[in-house]
């Protein structure tokens, strides 16, 4: 790793001793080769990077939504700092009159809004914790977070109250108040009521606090601000603890990167918020954006009108996740296709010159003028013209999505990693570096990181190519799981939190995540499944004899090989009608649909989440076997063999269940 450009080597490695896996050598961002950024003055909260812009830029835009006119959508409303900042003193002291003390748990339920951050930042006015409650896991969930969390008031989304009253009477044993972004219902006010919880409209829950001053209290770097809660790779979610001192640090860490190559954020810089806030990338994004006295605009909260957001926001920074990205990819390829021969010859001309151009060293704003004038600028319109910065994380973006983009857009487009528990950003790679595709770039500049040997795995932190599990250390870490030390003992040893996450170090020092250390992966739109478990639960349909589930970082949905019960499938088939062998059934697309079927009852019956549902099935005549390598001699899967055996065939599936 001598010739590494962007990481410097703080700690040597050490080898391994009394059973304990090696450890590669630590290091950390070039950008960081003096030491850390320093905090930044005055901020020790999240209140502080609120509360500073406030004096800084009170009259900037903060928070904007689209205006409805006769039902179509207008343009953007704004409200400036100073504006946003008086209803945030509202809210606090109307959450301080419903007798929440520091320390106390408010949840925030349903789509970002200018209410969501208005009511966080009234959460971190008053030292209470801020609990998202997960808009995409149902109410089970919802339910378990509130209790778990022991969350007393609730502000939700005004569509979301009914998804809310699912959760009681459960929910009810802590919940004693509910706040509406928008009105309440009379039957919603008497069913509430009827639990002994009191619920009040936006407006009205405003005037609760009037006349009334609650001194803000002291807050620590140490406090907690918000309790996080993951989705669960098994059983339960996980409540992760975010201390202040992660997000100022990461803050402060964001500047510095943005700083050292010369893409600084600054107050005319627009900011599009559709992903969600109930998870720290956007979190942490919307923090730097407050913090440079930014604006951000809302979406409507529909993916099908999410383009004409842009459109009309022009924003200047886009985050996004793969799935987005792909999108955008997919449809500027059908666009160029269907553009005729002349253009489409023009534009992979243009392609061709501006790619080589980039990955020999040039800058992408000069490497090809003329090519982003005439061709590649009706893509930047499409993002609304004025994008510099496109972001993508929580899931790994596909290199030649990613090198589309950065020839195309005509703006930097950076992948990153981290997870909730690193605070969001742990690594970005780095603007105009084109070997970095793939690649989620060097670490932050305030984090150490070390690969740590994963010898079941074959997996070695000191080989020539060194990989091993990526182990994380700095002030963004969080602050343990709530509620549940044995699960923070496990993952926080010595300092150092274990990611799970299998990387593998690049000659330039930038680093590729290739593996994961359990048998478990993240879905393109960043949830993880917990396979071993899914497989357990689909083997109690007693007409399958064996079942392999696969899913990965590219693909929305899972897919499986299924080995059928012989007997059972020939008697269905009877039954049916359908002749033939037991090769010839396991073909058939009837008897497919049927053993989809049986999966389906037995994920509802089981309350499986949408996105652990399997889509498309094979069916294998042929039992997994050890003469094929498929298995070990004591009947576990091998998983890497039965991906290389099965890839045509899964393939397939995705490519006809798309």
């Amino acid at each position: 790793m001598a010739e590494n450009r962007f990481i410097v080597e703080v700690e040597p490695s050490k080898p391994a001793k009394d059973g304990k896996p090696s450890i590669g050598p630590v290091y950390h961002s070039i950008f960081a080769k003096d030491g850390f950024p320093p905090p930044l003055p005055g901020l020790d909260s999240c209140w502080d990077i609120f509360r500073l812009s406030v004096e800084k830029y009170p009259d900037n835009r903060m928070l904007g939504r689209r205006e409805i006119v006769n039902g179509r959508p207008g343009k953007y409303l704004w409200m400036t700092y100073k504006e946003v900042y008086d209803i945030v003193l509202k809210v606090g002291n109307s959450i301080r009159s419903c007798g929440i003390e520091q320390g106390g748990r408010c949840g925030i339920y349903g789509a970002n809004s200018p209410e969501w951050i208005i009511s966080m930042e009234a959460c971190n006015a008053h030292g209470l914790y801020c609990v998202p409650l997960y808009d995409t896991l149902g109410a089970g969930a919802v339910e378990f977070i509130i209790c778990h969390a022991e969350v007393t008031l609730a502000f939700v989304e005004e569509k979301k109250i009914a998804e809310l009253l699912k959760t009681f009477p459960g929910a009810a044993k802590y919940l004693k108040t509910v706040v509406s972004f928008g009105k309440v219902t009379p039957q919603q006010k008497e069913e509430v009521e009827k639990f002994g919880v009191a619920i009040f409209g936006w407006d009205e829950f405003l005037s609760l606090g009037e006349n009334k001053h609650f001194n803000l209290p002291v807050k620590r770097k140490t406090d907690i601000c918000t309790i996080m809660y993951t989705s669960g790779t098994t059983g339960d979610p996980k409540g992760v603890m975010i201390s202040n001192k992660s997000i100022v640090t990461l803050i402060a860490g964001v500047k510095h990167l943005l700083e050292s190559v010369n893409e600084m954020l600054t107050v005319n810089d627009v900011y599009l918020s559709y992903l969600p806030l109930a998870h720290i990338f956007d979190r942490v994004i919307e923090e730097a954006m407050i913090n440079h006295g930014a604006a951000i605009g809302f979406w409507r909260g529909d993916a099908k009108l999410l383009v004409e957001d842009i459109g009309e926001l022009q924003p200047t920074i886009f985050c996004a996740v793969p799935r987005v990205l792909d999108r955008i990819y997919s449809g500027l390829q059908q666009k160029i296709s269907s553009g005729g021969f002349i253009k489409q010859t023009v534009f992979n001309f243009a392609y061709a010159l501006k790619l080589r151009n980039m990955r020999n060293g040039v800058k992408h704003t000069e490497a090809s003028p003329i090519s982003d004038k005439i061709v590649f600028s009706k893509v930047k319109q499409g993002l609304g013209g004025k994008v510099r910065l496109i972001l993508s994380g929580a899931a790994p973006l596909a290199s030649h999505v990613e090198e589309f983009l950065r020839v195309v857009s005509c703006a930097y487009v950076l992948q990153g990693y981290g997870l909730t528990e690193t605070c969001a950003g742990t690594f970005v790679s780095v603007p105009d570096e084109m070997n970095m595709l793939g690649t989620v770039g060097p670490p932050v500049p305030n984090v150490d990181v070390c690969l740590e040997s994963v010898p079941e795995m074959g997996y070695d932190a000191l080989s020539r190519t060194p990989r091993g599990e990526v182990c994380v250390r700095g002030d963004t870490l969080f602050s343990g799981y709530f509620k549940r030390e044995d699960l923070t003992r496990e993952v926080l040893i010595d300092g150092w939190f274990h990611t799970g996450d299998i990387g593998e170090w690049q000659p330039d020092g930038s680093l590729k995540i290739i593996d994961r250390k359990k048998n478990i992966f993240k879905l393109s739109q960043g949830e993880y499944v917990a396979v071993e478990n899914l497989e357990n639960i689909y083997g109690l349909v007693p007409e399958i004899d064996s079942i392999w589930i696969y899913g990965n970082s590219f693909e929305s949905f899972l897919v499986a090989i299924i080995i059928p019960n012989k007997q059972a499938a020939e008697k269905w088939a009877g039954q049916n009608g359908i002749s033939g062998n037991f090769n010839a059934l396991c073909e058939n697309p009837h008897v497919k649909k049927y053993f989809l079927g049986e999966l389906a009852r037995i994920a509802k019956e089981k309350k499986l989440k949408g996105f652990e549902f399997i889509k498309a099935v094979h069916l294998d005549p042929v039992p997994f076997d050890m003469e094929r390598d498929l298995i070990t001699p004591t009947f576990k899967k091998k998983r890497p063999q039965l991906l290389k055996y099965y890839q045509e065939v899964i393939d397939s599936m995705y490519k006809n269940a798309k």
